[in-house]
């Protein structure tokens, strides 16, 4: 979901942004940034430290295309970068060097353009992007062609057609180790849920088709909602949480959550915190506000000039229970947003 910062809504101006003809290394530091090697002085939380920032492709073009709106990131099978823009483009970056080296734009089934939010990629290199208008999961080839459609259940449909509110559906795209089974995290809670309480819809690979299974009901914290699922190598899930307040900024916490003795809600109609429902268990990683600020510089008010609107989240390696991450920003095309990579190591 695009978040607009109440206080400051002017938008960058497109005839300003230059063609991004070099882009620093994804590593890269601001001379003033601790070393990376300093654990103590780089850590967020126990569990996760920052290694680097990286704002090379904040306003830029590529190939006429504007570089930023990023909402959700993937490790393509070549161990490059898949990016996806929630204005209807799908960006191949180099892994060092972030630099783009491709772009496609995705259209639905009749040319219109997508709130595209979700990104997953298959093992044959296929994409399954999520919009969060219907909202819609669709496999696309690399060239942006439409493969076919997954089905949704009729209550995550956007009202009237269903439950869901407008902007606050399919926001995480997963799959889980094996990519026999894709996970999609609600963004809000439907109508008839306890406010907090969203949806983790799940489907299951049959005969090279997508079927629906199960459902599982997680708790965001108050006034938080999901901007990312990403699984881990053991078949958790990485969850990115993330508010906005005017006049103060970003709140962004990573989760590590289980789902995998959670109940399975999707014949449930309202989850209510009931008794007998299992959630999704979720334990904190870090609030990013106490990662240290590296140097960083904030274009609006924010507790950490690090922070913005993080929405993508990608594994890119790791092993023996630690994880390299990549996150990025959305800017929302927005003068006062910045469009940011950060690279994360966390700890299980």
């Amino acid at each position: 979901m695009r978040l607009r910062p109440l206080l400051a809504t002017v938008t960058a101006a497109l005839a300003a942004a230059t063609c991004l003809t070099a882009a620093a290394p994804a590593n890269a530091r601001p001379a003033n940034a601790r070393p990376a090697n300093d654990q103590r002085g780089n850590a967020c939380s126990p569990s996760v430290s920052i290694e680097s920032f990286s704002d090379a492709l904040d306003k830029t073009t590529y190939e006429g295309t504007f570089v930023g709106n990023f909402s959700a990131l993937a490790v393509d099978r070549d161990g490059r970068i898949a990016a996806v823009s929630d204005r209807s483009a799908l960006f191949t970056l180099d892994r060092k060097t972030l630099r783009p080296a491709s772009v496609v734009p995705l259209a639905d089934e009749s040319g219109a353009a997508l709130d595209s939010e979700g990104l997953a990629v298959d093992r044959d290199g296929t994409r399954l992007v999520s919009s969060e208008t219907e909202p819609s999961i669709r496999r696309y080839a690399r060239d942006g062609r439409i493969l076919d459609r997954l089905p949704v259940p009729d209550a995550l449909r956007v009202a009237p057609a269903g439950r869901a509110t407008s902007n606050q559906t399919f926001e995480g795209l997963t799959f889980l180790p094996g990519r026999r089974t894709l996970l999609a995290g609600m963004e809000g809670s439907l109508a008839g849920d306890t406010t907090g309480i969203v949806r983790f819809q799940t489907w299951e690979r049959q005969r090279g088709h997508f079927a629906l299974d199960a459902q599982y009901g997680y708790r965001t914290d108050t006034g938080l909602n999901v901007s990312e699922t990403t699984a881990t190598p053991d078949g958790r899930l990485l969850v990115l949480e993330r508010g906005f307040t005017a006049g103060v900024g970003n709140t962004v916490r990573l989760y590590l959550a289980d789902q995998r003795r959670a109940t399975d809600t999707s014949g449930i109609d309202s989850l209510t915190g009931q008794s007998g429902v299992r959630l999704v268990r979720k334990t904190l990683l870090a609030d990013l506000v106490n990662c240290p600020s590296l140097g960083a510089q904030a274009k609006q008010p924010q507790p950490n000039p690090l922070l913005d609107n993080i929405e993508g989240l990608a594994v890119t390696g790791g092993g023996h229970g630690r994880l390299n991450l990549l996150l990025v920003s959305d800017d929302n095309q927005n003068a006062v947003q910045i469009t940011r990579f950060y690279s994360l190591r966390v700890r299980l």
